[in-house]
């Protein structure tokens, strides 16, 4: 965790309103995609509200030997440079295979136009790319981890 990170995460714990215990450390801290253009442009959207999804591979998590995302998870997004734009909460995580997530997935992720042929080429082209070095190759009937989350609070340079 950088500097910035861990100065925003002690400033959102020390909130007087907040009405839960906060852990003393995020459960994560990361950006988006695998790239610069996209991971800030995905953050972007998490900060305006538009963005309250995302997935990953399940074959993605075991190669970097990710634990799975559960529901409480307190999560900062950051930008591409690593600087905090956001606090997340994961509300609900579901297990579903990549041919399986439907319109009301893709609308939940919030990019491009927000449809399910939009969300289908940009995510089998990222799964492709990602998995490119691994053991594990892009397929239809891969396992996904599809997360919903709750914006609570965007954080401001």
């Amino acid at each position: 965790m950088n500097s910035a990170v861990a100065l925003a995460w002690k400033t959102f714990r020390l909130q007087p309103d907040l009405r839960e215990e906060i852990p003393q450390t995020p459960t994560a801290v990361f950006h988006f995609c695998d790239n610069e253009q996209d991971a800030n442009e995905c953050a972007e959207l998490v900060v305006a509200g538009r963005k309250r999804a995302t997935c990953c591979s399940l074959a993605e998590l075991e190669t970097e030997g990710v634990a799975l995302p559960k529901p409480g998870d307190w999560n900062v997004v950051t930008g591409w440079s690593g600087q905090p734009v956001a606090i997340i909460r994961t509300v609900q995580i579901e297990f579903l295979r990549f041919r399986e997530v439907t319109e009301e997935h893709a609308a939940m992720e919030g990019e491009g136009d927000g449809s399910l042929q939009y969300w289908r080429t940009a995510h089998e082209a990222y799964f492709r790319r990602v998995l490119t070095e691994t053991q594990h190759q892009f397929h239809p009937d891969m396992q996904l981890a599809f997360e919903q989350f709750e914006l609570v609070q965007a954080i401001r340079a």
